[in-house]
């Protein structure tokens, strides 16, 4: 599905420099004294930071038009509200699958039409952002990426929604300084994300912090969500995590799902099988109603 990209792709008259009255020194644009009552961020007709806690879901990466499309179908009728995909993939490993380009926006753009569900996906560089920005609902920052400065200021003189993912070894005051680079451009359309920290264990792929989304959520006005899937990286323990993040006041989750899990190309052992990611909305659906959110 694609929006009218008219007023997003608008240019702000002028960086918003100027702090609020009584505005964190800290966090002059992003604090919550700047908009106490907090801030409201949509992807498409979706809504963040509102009455609804959101999931977003799809496979790591677009593999090809057929998987994208099976998963986008499958994971948009069991409830999820927005569409992740990487199109491009910054991977550790230069051999590993790195995605399909442009043409796997093609594809996310096609299967979000067909389902009448938005979609979020990557954008590694500033050079990408002009290319990427007619295209795309909202704009992804990696963990890889969070403190990659001059995208961060390309994206902040767009008005396409961003979510913001905190770096693996960046403390919340850190990732909130990041969301501060593109707020100073004027795009306020900031949605910031968990996806784990390193820590001493190895248990699990990551640490969730969910105390520092709390943290993040109290000091800041911009919704926040949790990414479970790379922060733990072990499927049966993901329901657990998201309803802990519903439970504790966050405005939604992103997970990943893929149709064949066995055989995806990218974190293929931390993907939700569809069973999985239909009981994962089943158990969380009355935990989210509970502390007075939809679903």
């Amino acid at each position: 599905m694609l929006h009218d990209n008219t007023a997003k792709i608008a240019h702000a008259e002028a960086p918003s420099d100027c702090r609020a009255p009584g505005a964190d020194a800290q966090f002059p644009r992003v604090g919550r004294e700047v908009r106490p009552d907090g801030s409201v961020v949509s992807i498409g007709d979706v809504a963040f930071g509102a009455d609804e806690f959101v999931v977003i879901a799809g496979p790591c990466a677009v593999e090809s038009h057929a998987l994208y499309d099976e998963a986008a179908r499958l994971v948009s009728r069991l409830g999820a509200r927005v569409l992740r995909g990487g199109a491009f993939k910054p991977r550790t490993s230069p051999d590993s699958f790195q995605g399909l380009g442009m043409s796997g926006l093609t594809i996310m753009q096609q299967a979000s039409r067909e389902y009448g569900v938005p979609f979020v996906t990557e954008v590694m560089s500033p050079e990408m952002v002009g290319e990427m920005e007619p295209i795309v609902d909202a704009f992804q920052v990696g963990a890889r990426n969070m403190q990659n400065f001059a995208l961060l200021e390309a994206i902040g003189q767009t008005r396409t929604p961003v979510m913001l993912k905190r770096n693996f070894g960046a403390t919340v005051s850190e990732w909130l300084k990041a969301a501060e680079y593109i707020a100073k451009g004027g795009n306020d359309q900031i949605l910031l994300c968990e996806r784990g920290i390193r820590s001493f264990g190895d248990e699990t792929r990551f640490t969730l912090d969910l105390a520092g989304a709390m943290w993040a959520k109290q000091r800041s006005h911009l919704p926040v969500i949790i990414d479970p899937s790379h922060a733990i990286g072990i499927p049966d323990l993901l329901a657990g995590a998201v309803a802990a993040g519903a439970a504790a006041g966050l405005d939604g989750v992103m997970v990943e799902v893929h149709p064949d899990a066995s055989r995806a190309l990218c974190d293929a052992d931390q993907a939700l099988t569809p069973t999985q990611f239909e009981e994962l909305m089943e158990r969380v659906a009355p935990i989210a109603r509970a502390a007075g959110r939809s679903i």
